[in-house]
Formats: structure tokens, C-alpha cells, sequence
């Protein structure tokens, strides 16, 4: 099974992925993470990447797609994966798209995890509180200010994936505001629905 979870930045979507790699036996294939295996590997693709990132350059779509193409061409990936955060625009939809045609496969599924952007904020807050009275260190990035920009970023830029996935009607929603247990088990059932069929 392929599948994309998608949700603004704080719905869960990493917390849902590892629980889908621990039960169900697919990798979960980031971007950073393949950059990093990719440079790490000295191949001469990972050699290229490596010069991009040197000079401070966003690595492009060519390049991700000619990543991607090579990471799903492994054998971990025969039963499926889990694409997290390669997937940000319509433009890379497409890409995966054409990635995967050119393998004979298609992506199964898109799961939306529906969230309360306000709530978002407000558990922040309470987990950026709750951090400070155990005496802890806050991340620098663990701010509201910071944490609203990552969700009008996902809303302009991530959001159109939506209709996108509507339109191939693969695109369920699953409340997201739930317990991790709630969440999972809504996941799940989809899971079980798409592979049963």
C-alpha cells in the first residue's frame, strides 16, 4: 500500500506514520531522510545533492524526483511505503504521480487528518508551558509566532493538494483532534478497508 498522510503542521501525521511502519511493515520515506541516505551513500547522485546543499541551494524537483525514483525501486518498498513531507505542492502530487506510473504503480491512498488549527496552537501552548515548569529547554522553533507561519505556509501551499486527491478520489479524512488511540484506530480501518479490496 502507497499512502500520503496530510495535515497542517502539529495534526500528527508523524505520530500516525511510525505507529503505520511499526503495525504494518512499510517504510516511511522523507525527504530529508533521503537526502541525508543519498549523500551519506557517495554515489554520484549523492555527490550531487551534496554540492547543492554546500552552496546553500534548495535541492529541485529533478533532483527529489531522481531520489524518490531510486529509494522506491528497493526492496523494503515492495509492499508499499509511506510518503511524509515529499509531497507538498500539486507539483510534486504530479511528480509522484509520474514516478510511480513509470514503475507500474499508483498511490493507494491520501489520509487527511482533520484538525482545529486554533486547538493546534492552544496545545502548543499548554506543551510549551508544560515544558518550562519541568525546567526543561523550549525549542527554539516551539513558539506561536513560528507555529502560525507553518500553518498559513501549509494552508497556501499544501492545502490544494486536497482537491487534488478529491478529484482521484483517493482522499479520506479522519478527525484528527481525537486521542492518538482514537486516531489510529480510524487509520486503521481505512487500511483495512483499501486492502481488502
Amino acid at each position: 500500500m502507497i499512502l500520503i498522510l496530510l495535515g497542517p503542521p502539529g495534526a500528527g501525521k508523524g505520530t500516525q506514520a511510525q505507529r503505520i511502519v511499526d503495525t504494518r511493515g512499510i517504510p516511511q520515506l522523507s525527504t530529508g531522510d533521503m537526502l541525508r541516505e543519498a549523500i551519506s551513500s557517495g554515489s554520484p547522485l549523492g555527490k550531487k545533492v551534496q554540492n547543492i546543499m554546500d552552496r546553500g541551494d534548495l535541492v529541485s524537483d529533478e533532483v527529489i524526483e531522481q531520489i524518490i525514483t531510486a529509494r522506491i525501486k528497493e526492496r523494503d518498498c515492495d509492499g508499499g511505503f509511506i510518503l511524509d513531507g515529499a509531497v507538498r505542492t500539486v507539483g510534486q502530487a504530479k511528480m509522484i504521480d509520474r514516478v510511480l506510473k513509470k514503475q507500474k504503480r499508483a498511490l493507494d491512498l491520501v489520509i487527511e487528518l482533520v484538525v482545529d488549527e486554533e486547538e493546534l496552537v492552544n496545545r502548543l501552548n499548554r506543551r510549551i508551558e508544560e515544558t518550562r515548569a519541568a525546567g526543561k529547554p523550549v525549542r527554539a522553533d516551539d513558539n506561536e509566532e513560528t507555529f502560525r507561519k507553518r500553518q498559513a505556509v501549509y494552508r497556501e501551499q499544501t492545502a490544494p493538494l486536497i482537491p487534488y486527491y478529491e478529484k482521484q478520489g483517493k482522499l479520506r479524512k479522519v478527525d484528527g483532534m481525537g486521542t492518538v488511540a482514537e486516531v489510529a484506530s480510524a487509520i486503521d480501518a481505512i487500511l483495512d478497508e483499501i486492502a481488502a479490496e
